[in-house]
């Protein structure tokens, strides 16, 4: 059975142009909902929980993994709407030119998303990353608010070879915040973006001292960080789909998890961004739950409505592209064609804006409501079973007739299935492996 915890949900302006960004605004205060039904899929339309970020369909890209030219109108089709730049090690290793920037740029206008940029902490300077903000923002006035500050710090002592610890990174990394806010007062700082950030205390990252990364940076630099990040990859080998499975019920844990840190070291509210999330921290392909693996997509659906439901600001899937073949597993784009999770992101660009309350009591079947602006209800449903499954939708209120049905099943890839009636019994009848969008005008609700 799915849990369903208290939530906080982030109340922010939606995007004024097409690579427009919008602060964050205060966190609402927590919200207590029902606890599933169980065997049920339940929804009360009546329950609105707030705005789900516009920035949460996320992804992430670098100058070693352009997205093939023969792909680009893919991309500009994909529904992203935030990019991380550059994504992963690269940034910590080179130093950002105008030949990287100007291009990128363009690119998230042509896409419609916003920019984020990472800046060198590992080999660059604060003076360096103060440059790049001079350029970005004051000379070529490009509206970049998002920037990060390094990548995960955590594996530097291995990369360099020597100690490298908390309180080193957290001095370092606040010299770097004072000189670009010395910059732009008005840009804002995301970070730490530590790798492999847990639900369990004693499985998050350490220092050699035995201190928690995220923690001591919370204590230290929590008086300047806009959005706290962690990048989260559940597997080093190959998983199978019941490991999928299993994983797919940690993601609503982890956030809540750090939520709770923040309150506790800061005493505020602060936004949360997942940065890099793939199943895989290595680019496997061709396995039943790889990167590149239908389920793999499904999974990540199911991912993806938690970190909607728990109010998460930015969720960057890695990556937008890749080179494809055995070391190009991560990409949703790849010279040849198309992976599964570009479809997931297809199916919740028709979601909505608004969250409403929705539970599942069905063991490996999720269920995701929002309304959209046009007044339509959408639910997005995830089975994760290898088979149909048939289960009770329940109403609070009126119960819908019919909807307009999207499918992306093995078969069908976010393709519209046209109007189907409910049945009188109210079972939906959901493929295996799929996520199904149904989308229901306020006319298809019966009185």
């Amino acid at each position: 059975m799915k849990k369903i915890f208290p939530v906080l949900f982030i109340l922010i302006s939606i995007l004024a142009t097409a690579c427009g960004s919008a602060a964050p605004a205060p966190l609402s205060a927590p919200t207590a909902i029902p606890t599933p039904v169980a065997n049920v899929l339940y929804v009360d339309p009546d329950m609105e929980l707030g705005e789900i970020s516009p920035y949460l369909l996320g992804s992430n890209l670098g100058p070693w993994a352009a997205v093939p030219f023969n792909m680009l109108d893919a991309a500009y089709n994909s529904n992203v709407k935030a990019i991380r730049f550059p994504g992963g090690a690269w940034g910590d290793r080179n130093i950002l030119k105008p030949y990287h920037i100007d291009p990128f740029i363009d690119f998230c206008k042509k896409i419609g998303a916003i920019p984020t940029i990472s800046v060198n902490l590992r080999d660059g300077t604060p003076e360096q990353a103060a440059e790049l903000v001079r350029y970005i923002t004051i000379e070529k006035e490009y509206d970049v608010v998002y920037w990060a500050i390094g990548n995960e710090p955590t594996l530097f002592d291995k990369e360099i070879g020597a100690d490298y610890d908390t309180a080193h990174f957290n001095t370092n990394w606040r010299k770097f915040a004072q000189a670009m806010k010395a910059v732009d007062s008005n840009i804002k700082l995301i970070g730490p973006d530590i790798h492999q950030y847990a639900v369990r205390a004693d499985a998050r990252p350490k220092d050699s001292k035995g201190l928690d990364w995220m923690d001591e940076f919370l204590k230290a630099n929590g008086d300047m960080i806009d959005i706290a990040t962690f990048h989260r990859y559940p597997f080093g080998t190959n998983p199978t789909k019941d490991d999928l499975r299993q994983n797919a019920k940690e993601w609503d844990d982890l956030v809540i998890a750090l939520r709770g840190r923040i309150h506790e070291l800061t005493g505020r509210d602060i936004p949360i961004a997942l940065t890099e999330v793939n199943t895989n921290y290595n680019p496997a392909v061709g396995g039943d739950a790889t990167p590149d693996s239908h389920f793999n997509a499904i999974w990540l659906a199911d991912v993806v409505g938690q970190m909607a439901q728990q109010g998460v600001f930015m969720f960057n899937h890695w990556m937008l592209a890749s080179s494809g073949g055995a070391q190009g597993g991560w990409g949703m784009i790849v010279r040849s064609g198309l992976r599964p999770s570009y479809y997931t992101y297809q199916m919740y660009s028709m979601f909505g804006s608004k969250l409403v309350y929705s539970a599942s009591g069905v063991d490996n079947v999720s269920i995701y409501a929002a309304k959209r602006e046009d007044g339509a209800l959408t639910l997005m449903v995830v089975n994760l079973n290898d088979d149909a499954e048939s289960v009770p939708l329940q109403f609070k209120g009126e119960m819908p007739s019919s909807a307009q049905l999207f499918l992306f099943d093995t078969e069908h890839q976010a393709q519209d299935m046209g109007n189907i009636t409910f049945p009188n019994d109210g079972n939906l009848s959901v493929p295996g492996q799929s996520v199904s969008l149904y989308t229901i005008i306020p006319s298809q609700l019966l009185p």
